[in-house]
């Protein structure tokens, strides 16, 4: 699975769209990122940038954009009403998908150690990244911003944690940047049947993670109450990592409760959104929906999706699709206008759409294209396609049997399994690609240019490794086949009784998928010249498919039985 980080970089400069642009550019010469937005403020004379991708090339990226503002910003000249400290402000890291707080948190470190040393820019590690307590406070780090950097540096007590720590001409030009990792934020209004602000803010200070000022008698006329150094006394919210305020929109004709996520590890959304229902409802005031402002990631929705799913007592071993369309239904994101997770979620916006895949087309599609006078898709795309509605009839039944009344006080059982076979099923249609993006490498690697010595010997490299990874494909596709054997045995033993033959017709596939899969694991290996690697594998791939040949045998012995 690709791993996949945000990056908002704030630079200095809000005003002069040629400056903002050339900066901008810089990001859309890496390859693999995508630039998602900008948002430049005249008032904060200040811009907002947006860019995601795999966690090399957003890095690379960002280095980029650090390097063209420090060239075009000059810090002397800045002035904007928001804090600042550098040309480029902040640039935090942020993980999407499949990468933890810890990996983006080294990213944050060897990003920071190059923008140090090689553009000689001091600079401060905060939030995840900080390595002083003090620091992780962005505030703290950008205290005094630009105008008292000056005093500051030379100064052990805020030495930069990377970058030089004295000031001269060019520090003078730059200024600081704040490198930091971060949890993703989301921006979240909560659509209320009511049009009072004043109920609507009782809302957000009863959840909000600062909630509101003690005062004298309880009551809220009475005096706001403060500490021994004159601190307002404060009774805290029930959500940590939110930040949330009251108000009234007109477009709509109602008010919400508009809130800040600033972890949602802490405050996952659905959590959120359960909690200001909670409430709300205790203030006689109901939440109708809520729209997110902004891009989210994926996993916010599958999440949610889940939570749902299991308080419902309902199978999570269900698509994707199906998983978001519950959490857009169980929160009402689509209460105020529709909601298209293909224009919210992060993955989908940076996905390859140049390139068409196999499991994408229609049934009828895929059949047309295996017919075709082209060579792939072939035996082995269609193996895997095998194993992967064998995995999913399956989990079909595990599914249907779940779902009924007598099953009940299993229903988490059957969620389970259905849980692993749509991993298994999602894992074999990866392959149907796969395999056929591995005869591709083959056919390239032939493709080569072989007039001279270096050349050919190049040549013949290329197409023993192409033909090495078009022989581990198929051996994956019989392993991950061989795994939906388990989802299957499972659903003929205890499965409902009226779809066991569909368990059945399972493993007739799952055998077929590991015996197709083996053809294609013999003829590729038949042209390596990797001896221990080929007598390897294909020793390994024998032992699978004859118990891939006795599992289908007795579970189709099982399922007569059952029918007989």
């Amino acid at each position: 699975m690709k791993q996949l980080i945000e990056c908002v970089p704030n630079i200095s400069e809000g005003r002069d769209m040629n400056i903002i642009n050339q900066v901008t550019a810089e990001i859309e010469k890496v390859e693999g990122v995508k630039l998602l937005d900008v948002d430049p403020g005249a008032t904060t004379n200040r811009t907002v940038i947006t860019f995601v991708g795999e966690p090399e090339q957003v890095c690379e990226a960002a280095y980029m954009v650090v390097k063209k503002a420090a060239e075009l910003i000059d810090m002397r000249q800045h002035h904007g009403a928001h804090p600042r400290q550098g040309a480029t402000d902040v640039c935090p890291l942020i993980p999407v998908s499949n990468i933890t707080m810890d990996e983006v948190v080294e990213y944050a470190h060897k990003l920071g150690k190059r923008l140090g040393e090689e553009l000689n820019i001091p600079i401060y590690c905060y939030e995840s990244a900080a390595y002083k307590p003090e620091r992780k406070n962005l505030a703290y780090c950008r205290k005094g911003e630009y105008e008292s950097l000056q005093s500051r540096l030379g100064s052990e007590e805020w030495k930069p944690d990377f970058g030089p720590n004295e000031w001269n001409e060019h520090v003078a030009q730059t200024g600081a940047t704040q490198v930091g990792a971060r949890d993703f934020l989301i921006a979240i209004n909560y659509n209320l049947n009511t049009t009072s602000t004043r109920r609507a803010n009782a809302i957000a200070f009863d959840v909000r993670e600062k909630g509101r000022p003690q005062r004298e008698g309880g009551k809220v006329t009475g005096k706001p109450m403060k500490d021994e150094k004159g601190n307002p006394i404060m009774i805290p919210g029930t959500l940590k990592g939110t930040k949330a305020i009251g108000w009234y929109i007109e477009d709509y004709g109602i008010a919400q409760v508009s809130m800040n996520i600033t972890s949602i590890n802490v405050a996952p959304v659905h959590k959120c959104f359960d909690e200001v229902c909670r409430c709300a409802a205790n203030r006689g005031v109901r939440v109708t929906g809520c729209e997110i402002v902004g891009l989210i990631p994926k996993k916010v929705l599958i999440d949610a999706g889940k939570y749902y799913l299991n308080k419902q007592q309902r199978s999570l071993g269900v698509s994707e699709d199906e998983i978001m369309k519950i959490a857009i239904k169980s929160m009402g994101l689509d209460d105020l206008k529709p909601f298209d997770p293909k224009e919210k979620v992060i993955e989908f916006l940076i996905e390859d759409k140049s390139q068409k895949k196999l499991v994408d087309l229609t049934c009828k599609g895929f059949c047309d294209e295996t017919a075709s006078d082209s060579p792939a898709p072939g035996g082995g795309s269609v193996s895997a396609y095998m194993g992967a509605l064998a995995a999913s009839l399956g989990t079909m039944v595990a599914n249907l049997t779940g779902g009924k009344a007598a099953y009940d006080d299993e229903w988490e059982k059957y969620s389970d399994i259905a849980v692993k076979g749509q991993a298994l099923k999602d894992e074999l249609l990866h392959l149907v690609d796969e395999d056929t993006n591995a005869f591709n490498k083959i056919m390239d690697a032939f493709g080569l240019p072989k007039k001279t010595d270096d050349e050919k010997a190049a040549r013949s490299a290329a197409i023993q490794e192409a033909t090495k990874f078009a022989t581990e494909v198929p051996f994956k596709t019989m392993q991950k086949s061989f795994e939906a054997f388990e989802i299957v045995r499972a659903m003929i033993e205890f499965g409902n009784p009226n779809s066991v033959t569909d368990g059945g017709v399972g493993a007739l596939a799952a055998r077929s998928a590991v015996m197709g899969a083996h053809l294609n694991v013999k003829i590729n290996a038949s042209s390596l010249k990797d001896e221990a690697f080929k007598n390897d594998i294909l020793s390994k791939a024998a032992q699978i498919e004859a118990a891939a040949i006795k599992e289908e045998a007795e579970l189709i012995k099982m399922v007569n039985e059952k029918i007989g």
